[in-house]
């Protein structure tokens, strides 16, 4: 365990310390910032309804900036050869490396809750909808970066892994519209797939276990195949 947190602590300082790291959040925020301001002020919405969709499909796009030089930069400078001879698991790697995407996209997140405190000081939101929209968005978070983990162990080249990456996760982003040419009950297996289709409940405040069980599946697929990935090593 002492190793883990060790292992952990140097991650996220390493990471906190990337330019990557403050320019994903500074473009999140300024995008999320901007849309809150336009719809509070000018179309007189207090909700965050329309954050949630527009930061879910902000972490599509971003979250392979941080996750691809997870491991394809170490493999391509040949420090992940020492890192696996250290006395750490390989499992002990990855979830360090998940801890810390983890804490910049949690932290970016919080971020986000002044725009909370600012329709509770204008008017009278629903919290509902709000306290379910950050748990979708944590937990789309988590299964986003263990998947984007795995394809940064795959591959030597941060930019490939990036490209796959949000590839990956635009093609289950936008998987409604194949789904509606299928017959039932593929269009149903389709759809459930869809990290749009399992995100909205909680963006609009309905929360259903198999939404829960979807990115937390998908999330611990990500994981094993990051740590197999190394383990072929």
């Amino acid at each position: 365990m002492l190793s883990f947190v060790a292992l952990a602590s140097k991650e996220i300082r390493a990471l906190f310390a990337s330019p990557i790291a403050y320019a994903v959040v500074a473009v999140f925020l300024v995008l999320s910032g901007y849309s809150f301001t336009v719809t509070l002020f000018v179309g007189r919405q207090a909700t965050l309804v329309h954050i949630f969709f527009q930061a879910a499909l902000q972490l599509v796009l971003l979250v392979p900036l941080l996750t691809m030089r997870q491991f394809a930069e170490e493999r391509r400078n040949g420090t992940l050869e020492l890192l696996l001879t250290a006395p750490v698991a390989e499992a002990q790697i990855v979830l360090a490396k998940f801890v810390a995407c983890m804490a910049v996209l949690l932290a970016m997140l919080a971020l986000t809750l002044t725009y909370a405190l600012v329709l509770a000081a204008f008017g009278d939101p629903d919290w509902g909808p709000v306290y379910s929209g950050y748990v979708g968005l944590a937990l789309l978070a988590a299964a986003l970066v263990a998947i984007g983990l795995a394809i940064s162990a795959l591959t030597a080249n941060q930019i490939v892994a990036a490209v796959v990456s949000l590839g990956l996760f635009g093609l289950l982003w936008g998987i409604d519209p194949l789904a509606a040419l299928l017959p039932h009950p593929l269009d149903n297996w389709l759809i459930g797939l869809s990290l749009l289709a399992r995100f909205t409940p909680f963006a609009v405040g309905a929360l259903y276990s198999s939404d829960f069980g979807f990115f937390l599946a998908l999330a611990l697929t990500g994981l094993f195949l990051a740590v197999r990935a190394l383990a072929r090593r």
